[in-house]
């Protein structure tokens, strides 16, 4: 049986969602979705479909917009309520084909394996597609691109260097093998196509690899042995080959948690416990709700970005045993920070937690047979625990977090470090 797959994309996501809200139509209003209450050259997370018909790019510095379009709308992002509308229209999605046949890539897209469904529905893939295009505008007034293939990674092309621009057929599109000469090799420069990053496309350039037909071209074995696995799947892809099967779930053998944040200004060194403290006691919060353990423990720093001799560092350390105490986590990232840390402004932090085990195989200590300090704490960190989620991230803090410096109380009002 022939394969299909779609991906489904909806169109300037947040910018989109901010014009139906104003009951607006994305398509004929200028709408930049970007923090007003930030420095002018903070990111605009998204730009309206009628923006990007004049040239604006979606992703740019608010200084960069342009200032002669009139009844321009700058809209202050809403986090929460995106995530909110994604989880909704997956749910529409959702009513079409099962959760297996389903995976989804982005807040504002995902893959779906259209072939078990097209027998249900008596549709060819483009019938099925449009229905489910339908809906999601009949339920949320926004607007899906739609790229259809054999495989994921032709449907995935399909939908950015088609469906995008196909306005006539209500931005859906669709490719089969035939077409793989006539629109995939053509593309060029190689980080137009997804998958290859600016980096890679250097180093293909350098081999003389400059289009897609190139790539599809060269001598497979010789771009293994350069670029390993990665070779090999360059190649696939560059021949329009995915053999990839979207019922088959990734499921990671060791998960970590990590948190980091840009600073909104340089901080001293004196300055950074705080942030780390604030920081160990959300991400340990996190552990202890999946009921884990962490035996590794790791800290990342990148200085202001106005200095260009020493960018920062990344190191981490090996615990004794694991644990899931807020004190012993933070205690080993001021190890890391004290003995890695120079004297220099700083701007990024990032920390994380690996190779975590089950909180319920806790072994004691040779050295530490008493277990009463660590079941004093695990109480005290429980009441607390039980306080935020029932009231909020917020609703109970360490008293050093009323200094100016501090980031939490900003923090927990955030999603992916913009404001809910």
């Amino acid at each position: 049986m022939e394969k299909y797959y779609a991906v489904l994309d909806i169109k300037a996501f947040y910018a989109s969602f901010e014009c139906v809200e104003r009951g607006l139509d994305p398509f004929t209003t200028p709408l930049a979705v970007t923090d007003i209450s930030r420095k002018e050259a903070t990111i605009v997370l998204s730009v309206s479909p009628y923006l990007k018909a004049l040239g604006v790019p979606s992703r740019c510095r608010r200084r960069d917009l342009p200032t002669n379009i009139p009844n321009m709308i700058l809209a202050k992002p809403q986090m929460e309520k995106y995530v909110k509308m994604s989880a909704y229209v997956t749910s529409i999605i959702l009513d079409f084909v099962g959760y297996d046949d389903m995976h989804v890539y982005s807040i504002d897209e995902c893959f779906i394996y259209l072939t078990p469904y097209l027998k249900l529905y008596k549709s060819t893939p483009i019938e099925l597609c449009k229905k489910i295009v339908k809906k999601v505008y009949e339920k949320t007034g926004l607007t899906l691109t739609c790229g259809i293939g054999p495989n994921m990674f032709l449907a995935k092309v399909c939908d950015d260097k088609d469906a995008k621009n196909n306005k006539e057929n209500n931005y859906i599109s669709m490719w089969t093998k035939e077409d793989i000469p006539t629109k995939l090799w053509p593309i060029r420069p190689l980080s137009e196509l997804w998958g290859i990053a600016s980096g890679y496309q250097k180093k293909l350039n350098t081999l003389g690899i400059y289009s897609v037909y190139d790539l599809a071209h060269y001598d497979k074995d010789i771009l293994i042995k350069l670029f390993g696995v990665m070779g090999e799947e360059l190649y696939n892809n560059a021949n329009g080959i995915d053999n990839t099967d979207i019922r088959n779930k990734y499921i990671p053998l060791n998960k970590n948690l990590s948190l980091g944040q840009v600073l909104m200004r340089d901080y001293s060194k004196e300055e950074i416990p705080l942030i780390l403290r604030e920081m160990s006691d959300d991400l340990t919060l996190r552990l202890r709700k999946r009921k884990q353990f962490t035996e590794c423990v790791h800290l990342s720093i990148r200085y202001s970005f106005s200095i260009d001799d020493a960018k920062g560092f990344s190191h981490q350390v090996q615990l004794m045993q694991p644990t899931d105490l807020t004190s012993e986590i933070y205690n080993s990232l001021m190890y890391l920070f004290n003995k890695y840390c120079l004297d220099k402004p700083i701007r990024q932090i990032g920390i994380s937690l690996t190779k975590l085990t089950d909180a319920r195989l806790k072994q004691l200590s040779l050295f530490d047979l008493d277990d009463s300090k660590y079941q004093k704490e695990k109480k005290e960190l429980t009441a607390l625990d039980q306080i935020k989620a029932q009231y909020g991230d917020n609703s109970i803090l360490r008293l050093s977090s009323l200094e100016k410096h501090s980031t939490a109380k900003e923090r927990h009002n955030q999603i992916g470090g913009h404001r809910k």
